[in-house]
């Protein structure tokens, strides 16, 4: 299937499944495109989908960006998922260690340069593993940022040449919530004390009432978004 052919049947799928449920858009996927993955970051969007793929698909390869990074709470919720579901996530890290990185950049980058952090340990490496697979999933909302707004629930991603899903691009945060108490789906604890976006330790930060769900994400800086989504 060549680019045309693949942005127009991209085009026609995202109309016919726009009202379809995320299960169906998910049944959809597995069975059209076999080699598909699932990028997981263990935040509420993600844990939710999870759940679905392991009563629709569970054979499905689940994967996570391991930045070396991550609290605490999110190495213990992807452990709590594994025994619960029985499942493995498939650990992708970045080519240099932490150590590397602050001999060859300077101690926290993720200060100095954040999108440059960000490259090393998010985008490298998902470009890396993506590259082996025909399609992916992922869990972003339109509701969560401006740069999602217009979020299809299929596209083409030019970035990474592949097909994307996203079966709850249209779902609110009440829905996912309501998802996740109706289905007794286990979540990041952090969800719990004003963490509404969940990203690496570094670069964030809790929310306060008022402000926005993602002020929490690279606070006081103009970036908003990683790089995993155009």
């Amino acid at each position: 299937m060549n680019l045309f052919e693949k942005e127009a049947l991209v085009q026609q799928k995202a109309e016919e499944l726009e009202h379809a449920t995320p299960e169906a858009i998910l049944q959809y996927a597995v069975e059209t495109f076999p080699n598909i993955t699932f990028a997981c970051s263990f935040g509420a969007e993600d844990v939710v989908l999870v759940d679905m793929l392991q009563k629709i698909s569970p054979g499905t390869d689940v994967f996570y960006l391991d930045t070396d990074f991550h609290f605490k709470e999110t190495y213990e919720t992807r452990d709590k998922m594994m025994e619960k579901y029985g499942m493995k996530f498939v650990q992708v890290k970045p080519e240099i260690t932490p150590e590397e990185q602050a001999q060859q950049f300077g101690e926290e980058l993720w200060k100095s340069d954040a999108n440059q952090c960000c490259n090393i340990r998010k985008v490298q490496p998902l470009t890396k593993i993506l590259s082996k697979y025909d399609a992916w999933i992922t869990g972003i909302r339109r509701d969560q940022a401006p740069t999602r707004a217009n979020s299809k629930k299929v596209e083409y991603d030019t970035k990474f040449g592949l097909i994307k899903f996203n079966p709850i691009a249209h779902w609110t945060t009440e829905d996912v919530w309501n998802y996740i108490r109706e289905n007794n789906v286990y979540y990041n604890p952090l969800h719990d004390n004003n963490y509404p976006s969940i990203g690496c330790e570094y670069c964030t930060r809790q929310v306060m009432p008022g402000e926005d769900p993602r002020a929490g994400r690279w606070s006081g800086q103009e970036k908003t978004e990683c790089g995993l989504h155009k």
